[in-house]
């Protein structure tokens, strides 16, 4: 596959598709922490007790749970890349978009909470080496 280059017209069309991947990408980190986070819990309680069916079964559950939420993970970072852009930070959303400037590749760069997109960077700059779009 061949690398996409967006204007910033295009990007900035993307952007309502990204917005709502990212919304799910948190949705769904916000659940797997918790879950996480219930699994340590339940087995640090649970480690002097004998294997009981019902707490391998309950184990079993929130492991299942948990992989099918990085499945899910999987498939929304997946429809931002096969956009063509490439997803930075899910917390708080940062997305980058590849284009040309000046005839130099640079990147396009969208955060969470910007309307549209209004800066780029550098290859190798990333976020702190922004620049406002002229």
């Amino acid at each position: 596959m061949s690398k996409k280059y967006f204007t910033v017209a295009e990007a900035n069309q993307l952007l309502p598709m990204i917005r709502e991947e990212i919304a799910a990408l948190q949705q769904i980190r916000n659940e797997f922490r918790q879950k996480y986070l219930e699994l340590t819990t339940y087995k640090k309680r649970h480690v002097q007790q004998a294997a009981l069916d019902t707490q391998e079964e309950y184990i079993f559950k929130l492991e299942s749970s948990m992989e099918f939420l990085e499945i899910q993970a999987k498939m929304h970072v997946n429809n931002i890349r096969n956009q063509g852009a490439q997803l930075k930070e899910i917390e708080p959303g940062l997305v980058d978009f590849p284009t040309i400037i000046n005839g130099e590749e640079a990147l396009l760069c969208w955060r969470e909470g910007e309307e549209k997109i209004t800066h780029y960077h550098g290859l190798y700059d990333g976020f702190a080496g922004r620049k406002k779009l002229e």
